[in-house]
């Protein structure tokens, strides 16, 4: 597999915070259906056997009712991990409430003001109740500031729920798609049959796909997606049926002649392509089973496409297929380098050319799991008590990162090196509406180690910044986007 050598390409670069981009090498399931049989009852017996049909019923009630109040526990302290809250002192109950309360952007439980309070640093709330108005705008200076921006608009998605009083709890109402354009509300449009999960901008408008809500391993999760119009209007929404138990969506991209291609995920082993018209009617659909490799992002490539498959597990994390239009897939290749590992975090296609936003980490030796961070760690744990400053921590998480930028050749797919930006993560890119690509680069500002925490063990923020491509590839601008970004390992 072909190989570059490593060279300088970046200059005249903010130094305060990138001193160092350099040109980087080249190169490079699951879930069983359940069955369920039923054996023939005699009538002899049927009086026995309705009653322990209603004492199963009740028991299986309450443990359903058991496990959805442990979900949302669950997700409620993930939360709390997520945005550095503090439950001290708070019941499980007050845990879900103040989570539903920040979440739902109500600001009306009384323990919401104490939590965050406890959370924002060097903020006071002056008087003793804070209004909720007051609590928000408090959150929202807490929260990251991240408006993920596509061609040139922001969205933000929210979903509610209501209290279902035969169930105990709570479930499922509808899902927000919010549009902005320089933090004015475009339009909001609102979904009852599906999550809205992520969202595109194309040609005729918004394209917003998710799945439906389930209530059981024995339900069907399908596949959802939508069109919206520059009003806000839903003009159709489809529901993927192609067979499986369970199939999400991955990306939905416009074609030259205007159709939509929407590459999806089914039963965790499937590669699929399903082609559309405008009017939300399905053309063709094709599968090709590739085994146990979620699907992370998606672009045009020539008259096909290029897909980023990734299972971090067995290290297969810049995987690229290239498909024809009709979905078959034809080649595959990966960006990899005999020292670091390369993680493809988006794709899009511009000006003919498919551009690929990821980052680099060196080769590690990983025994636990925690495969990016593995020397940082190893490191860590070498010093007595485990313990380790923020100040003397960030420089080691900054020198494990290199954002970079790859370029795909529309006839080979073949990554190509670019451009590449030392101590920080390539981010999301998009075109802006003067016709120029723009990468997003999350660079590492602030760390701390946190050993008990369950869903990372090492957190902090990135600062974005934003560069500014012309149809040739020079970088043309560089911008401090003012905002930032969680870093959870």
């Amino acid at each position: 597999m072909k190989k570059e050598n490593v060279s300088q390409i970046i200059s005249h670069i903010d130094e305060k915070f990138i001193d160092e981009a350099t040109m980087f090498s080249v190169k490079q399931n699951e879930a069983t259906p359940l069955h369920f049989s039923a054996a023939k009852k005699t009538r002899r017996f049927g009086w026995r056997i309705a009653a322990c049909f209603a004492l199963i019923a009740v028991i299986g009630s309450a443990a359903f009712a058991l496990a959805a109040e442990a979900e949302e526990y669950n997700t409620a302290v993930a939360f709390f991990h997520e945005n550095g809250l503090s439950a001290e002192g708070l019941s499980r109950a007050e845990v879900k409430a103040v989570y539903r309360d920040i979440t739902e952007k109500r600001f009306s439980y009384e323990k919401t003001a104490d939590v965050i309070r406890r959370t924002v640093p060097g903020r006071e709330i002056q008087q003793e109740e804070p209004t909720p108005e007051e609590l928000a705008a408090l959150w929202d200076k807490n929260v990251w500031t991240n408006p993920i921006t596509q061609n040139g608009v922001n969205y933000r998605t929210d979903s509610r729920y209501i209290y279902d009083e035969k169930r105990g709890f709570e479930v499922f109402e509808k899902s927000i798609l919010e549009c902005y354009r320089d933090a004015k509300l475009l339009w909001s449009a609102e979904f009852t049959d599906f999550y809205v999960e992520d969202y595109a901008k194309i040609n005729e408008g918004t394209m917003a796909w998710g799945n439906n809500a389930v209530l059981s391993s024995t339900d069907t999760s399908y596949g959802w997606i939508a069109l919206i119009d520059n009003a806000g209007n839903v003009m159709w929404q489809q529901r993927l049926n192609h067979g499986f138990k369970n199939e999400y969506v991955a990306s939905v991209l416009n074609d030259a002649d205007g159709t939509l291609a929407v590459i999806s995920r089914g039963d965790l082993k499937y590669l699929c392509l399903s082609c559309y018209d405008t009017e939300g009617k399905e053309l063709s659909f094709h599968k090709t089973e590739v085994g146990n490799y979620g699907i992370e992002n998606a672009a045009r490539l020539g008259d096909g496409y290029i897909v980023q498959l990734w299972n971090q597990l067995s290290g297969d994390t810049a995987l690229l297929c290239k498909m024809d239009r009709d979905g078959v897939v034809t080649d595959n290749f990966s960006y990899e380098d005999e020292s670091c590992d390369y993680y493809i975090t988006d794709m899009v296609e511009f000006e003919g050319q498919v551009y690929l936003s990821a980052y680099a980490v060196p080769m590690q030796t990983d025994e636990g799991g925690r495969h990016e961070i593995a020397n940082v760690l190893n490191y860590i744990f070498s010093k007595e008590e485990w313990e380790i400053s923020s100040e003397e921590l960030t420089p080691l998480v900054r020198d494990n990162y290199t954002a970079v930028l790859l370029l795909c050749d529309p006839e080979g797919g073949d990554p190509k090196t670019f451009y590449s930006v030392k101590g920080s993560l390539g981010g999301k890119l998009s075109v802006n509406d003067a016709g120029l690509l723009e990468w997003d680069v999350e660079s590492v500002m602030s760390t701390f180690f946190s050993p008990a925490t369950d869903s990372f063990t090492i957190g902090g923020s990135c600062k974005v910044f934003r560069y500014a491509f012309d149809a040739e590839g020079s970088l043309t601008g560089q911008t401090d986007t003012g905002e930032t970004v969680p870093y959870r390992r």
